[in-house]
């Protein structure tokens, strides 16, 4: 009975948002929306759909449960020396235009570091940066782009100085040269189209509560989405396994290449 009455609800929650739960592993996401739902006292998941499809302010809850809002600067600062010392340098020498996408971005703070390293290195004119989520309340949060001082400790000190300015008692905000360079959207990565001709994608710890068949369809839309030699820049427990069968090749650490077709 309790396997029916999630599966139902799984059913009604793609037919409203076409959100497909099933995609994601089920055990994390049922004692996730377990939690929630017993929050507010629903013993079933029957009443809690019909709660959620009256009620935005539950429905919003449940979308900003559902996706995974963790986010920080700088987060696996070797990683983004290697785009800052190589790969961003590499693209603003040979393109005209650089077209960067941030894929499940939260509240920002990835974006924010890209936009970072693309205007350090001269590229702010020539650098456009989409950053998509599911969760558009995070959204909002990200185009405000004002964090709490203990967000920003991992930015080193000289991006600080000359991209972050003091807000309030305990806030920071990122400039408007960096808010300028990037275009905040709500996107459903399991199933929205992308756009295409990116230069680097950056999906980072999100495949990781995807099943296999859910992730195999992403690292081919990725693919699809990237121009021939883009980079696709994954999760520190997110190595792609037989990446050639996308048509990638590995060229360092959680960086993959698109080959030419």
């Amino acid at each position: 009975m309790e396997d029916a009455d999630f599966n139902v609800f799984v059913k009604r929650i793609k037919e409203k948002t076409a959100i497909d739960l099933s995609q994601y592993k089920e055990a994390q996401m049922k004692r996730r929306l377990t939690t929630l739902r017993l929050k507010h006292g629903f013993t079933t998941f029957a009443a809690y759909w019909d709660a959620i499809d009256r009620d935005l302010n539950l429905m919003n809850e449940f979308l900003d449960r559902m996706t995974i809002n963790v986010s920080e600067f700088w987060r696996n600062p070797s990683r983004w020396e290697a785009m800052e010392k190589r790969f961003l340098p590499e693209l603003l020498a040979t393109q005209s235009r650089v077209k960067l996408w941030s894929a499940a971005c939260s509240t920002g703070e990835e974006p924010y570091t890209l936009a970072m390293l693309a205007s350090e290195l001269g590229g702010q004119d020539r650098t456009s940066i989409l950053a998509t989520d599911l969760d558009n309340i995070v959204l909002e949060k990200a185009a405000q782009g004002v964090y709490q001082e203990r967000s920003v400790r991992d930015v080193p000190q000289s991006y600080a100085r000359k991209y972050l300015v003091k807000k309030g008692h305990d806030g920071i905000e990122v400039s408007g040269e960096l808010k300028k360079m990037i275009s905040f959207k709500q996107q459903n990565l399991l199933h929205d189209p992308f756009g295409h001709d990116f230069d680097i994608i950056i999906c980072r710890n999100v495949m990781i509560y995807f099943t296999e068949e859910a992730k195999h369809l992403l690292y081919q839309k990725f693919s699809n989405a990237l121009r021939p030699g883009g980079l696709l820049f994954v999760g520190s427990t997110e190595q792609i396994f037989s990446p050639a069968q996308y048509n990638f090749e590995s060229i360092e650490t959680f960086f993959y290449r698109r080959r030419a077709d």
